[in-house]
């Protein structure tokens, strides 16, 4: 009995250890589906892949590590948000709002960035691969 518990122990602790803790609210995440308004929201870690967003207000959001690949985010309001690490490939941020937002590692990879107000915002180590920026003030590459 002993051994069977030492030996569960020894597989479970390295894998609660690697293994990333997803700590977004179900109800934050569940009342932005339905209503689109979710200011100051923990959804760090949630997965809304191909979500529908468009105009959501996600002012001052928690959104770290988040997955929003193909997301929807046409004229969503995220200033004040924390996208660290958020995984965006393939959004659409058409007019949305990232008003001092921190997307720092974010990967925005073939995102689809047009006429988004990014002032104050950091983009510190963002991957902007492929990422398509029409009337927006940031860099893509180059010199």
């Amino acid at each position: 009995m002993k051994l069977s518990l030492l030996t569960g122990a020894a597989v479970a602790i390295p894998l609660a250890i690697t293994m990333p803790a997803l700590a977004e609210n179900p109800a934050h995440v569940q009342r932005l589906l339905e209503t689109n308004l979710c200011q100051g929201c923990d959804l760090s870690g949630a997965d809304l892949t191909q979500a529908h967003l468009i105009g959501a207000d996600l002012r001052d959001a928690n959104l770290q590590g988040a997955t929003l690949v193909e997301a929807n985010l046409e004229g969503a309001d995220l200033s004040r948000a924390d996208l660290t690490g958020a995984n965006m490939t393939s959004s659409f941020l058409t007019n949305a709002l990232l008003e001092d937002a921190t997307l720092d590692e974010a990967n925005l990879t073939e995102a689809h960035i047009y006429f988004v107000d990014v002032t104050g915002a950091s983009l510190l180590d963002a991957n902007l691969t492929g990422a398509d920026v029409v009337g927006t003030p940031i860099s893509v590459g180059g010199d």
